[in-house]
């Protein structure tokens, strides 16, 4: 173990910027440090690389299609390859993560971002572009999996929430700046600001502390303890530090690196609670509306430019409260008012679908442009970034790696799903499949009132301990 004259000289700055106001005057490791804010800010800039690649495709279609000749099915292609290197991304990325530490998954994915950006920036066809995107899709992929488990495991337990779900909130603002700033200039400049953020991380990550979670686990007491200091701004962090060592310490005596490992009853309340929120955000409409909501809006009869600057209007406020209120309603109350408002938002698309194909009301495309900011405002609220924020904090440490995977696999498997079928879903019964998106939404409710357990104020290691047993 480090000496104390050590561990305090690595306070020096990190002195804490401010106590939460329910502070009983304990050891105060549960503060706001800059270190711990800047921290958070480095990490989070993946979660910006990744609403940059979200939005990238949207405003460059007209651009690239005409630029280099592409038809439809080609640039369809060119839009959804992302995904396939995504899910290629989030198979290895609890390996990596776990190999090579937070830090390091974080900075592999920005390479393969990097060359992702300049080589579709300087495409001259089909071939390199595609490229490209998916080498952009897959380090999206890593970066959807490391960021959100870094951010949970360098926060004390009554900030992790709102830390956590900034992930979210930045997602949604590379998203809107990349849709605003792609329709006021060429799709290849674009391309090149997308480099701006994975330099920014890159650059910075030497300079972030390493997860004291991940450091213990590779059995790096002494390091786990400056990286505590300096994130907490004291060098009081005795009770955390204990608390880290004792679950530890218990878990190596279960060590867990298969993928058969997690399916054992120990870890199936963790496991069906992180696969079933992911699959059950994506089937219930977000990417539907994400990827089409052009189409939803013209096929419905509204002006899809006044539909989606609506939706980016709703979208960005609605996820800063979603992010304000984690920590302070609590996850699962969040969570079921926002999934009462998709419910509801992909109710009305489908009416408005309804009364249109059988022409019972000429005002009907209002209900469209009502439901999908309805949904928007909703999903950003809660059910956007809160599967991610518990997908964080529910897998013990032996298996976090392959089960984060996993999970992360099958969200983005689902958007696959999703957005490859909703184009023949549509064609069926618009109506039809949005009345499905809104039965989903409802079987959400129940499963969060039934499975979902509440994390708000509780360590990594309680609620884990309570997910698990040991037996």
């Amino acid at each position: 173990m480090e000496t104390g004259s050590k561990a305090d000289a690595e306070v020096g700055a990190a002195a804490p910027l401010l106590l939460p106001a329910d502070s009983d005057g304990g050891e105060a490791s549960e503060s706001i440090t800059a270190v711990l804010v800047l921290t958070t800010f480095v990490a989070v800039a993946g979660s910006y690389v990744f609403g940059s690649a979200v939005g990238y495709s949207s405003p460059a279609q007209p651009g690239i299609m005409k630029d280099l000749g592409l038809s439809l099915a080609e640039y369809s292609l060119f839009g959804s390859i992302s995904t396939i290197g995504a899910m290629i991304g989030a198979v290895v990325s609890g390996k990596i993560a776990d190999l090579f530490g937070r830090r390091g998954a974080m900075g592999f994915a920005e390479l393969f971002n990097l060359f992702g950006w300049i080589v579709i920036g300087l495409s001259k066809n089909a071939w390199w572009l595609n490229l490209g995107r998916f080498s952009t899709g897959f380090g999206v992929g890593l970066l959807s999996y490391v960021v959100p488990i870094y951010v949970a495991e360098i926060t004390p337990k009554n900030l992790r929430g709102v830390f956590t779900a900034v992930n979210q909130f930045m997602i949604c603002i590379g998203s809107s700046v990349m849709y605003i700033v792609g329709n006021l200039i060429t799709w290849r400049l674009l391309a090149f600001i997308g480099t701006i953020p994975c330099l920014i991380q890159l650059i910075s990550l030497p300079f972030i502390p390493e997860s004291p979670r991940w450091l213990a686990k590779i059995g790096r007491w002494d390091s786990c303890k400056i990286s505590l200091i300096r994130l907490r701004g004291t060098s009081n962090i005795t009770k955390e530090e204990a608390e880290i060592r004792d679950y530890t310490i218990a878990l190596e005596q279960m060590k867990g690196s298969r993928l058969t490992d997690l399916f054992q009853r120990r870890y199936a309340h963790a496991l069906t609670v992180g696969v079933g929120l992911m699959v059950l955000q994506q089937f219930g409409g977000v990417n539907a509306i994400a990827y089409y909501a052009s189409s939803i809006f013209s096929s419905a009869g509204f002006s899809y430019r006044v539909g989606t600057t609506g939706m980016v209007i709703v979208h960005i406020p609605m996820t800063l409260l979603g992010t304000l209120l984690m920590d302070k309603s609590g996850r699962r109350p969040l969570l079921l008012v926002s999934v009462t408002g998709t419910s509801l938002g992909c109710f009305l698309i489908g009416l408005s679908y309804f009364l249109q194909d059988h022409k019972l009301w000429d005002s009907s495309p209002v209900l469209a442009l009502l439901g999908v900011l309805i949904f928007s405002g909703s999903f950003s609220l809660g059910l956007g970034g809160i599967p991610w924020v518990i997908m964080s904090e529910i897998f013990p440490i032996n298996v976090k790696g392959l089960a984060g995977s996993l999970v992360t696999v099958v969200n983005w498997l689902g958007t696959w799903i999703v957005t490859y079928s909703f184009a023949f879903l549509e064609q069926w019964s618009a109506a039809g499949i949005f009345f499905i998106f809104a039965i989903i939404s409802g079987l959400t409710m129940v499963f969060v009132v039934k499975l979902v357990p509440e994390t708000k104020g509780r360590t990594l290691e309680e609620i884990q301990a309570s997910l698990t047993s040991f037996g």
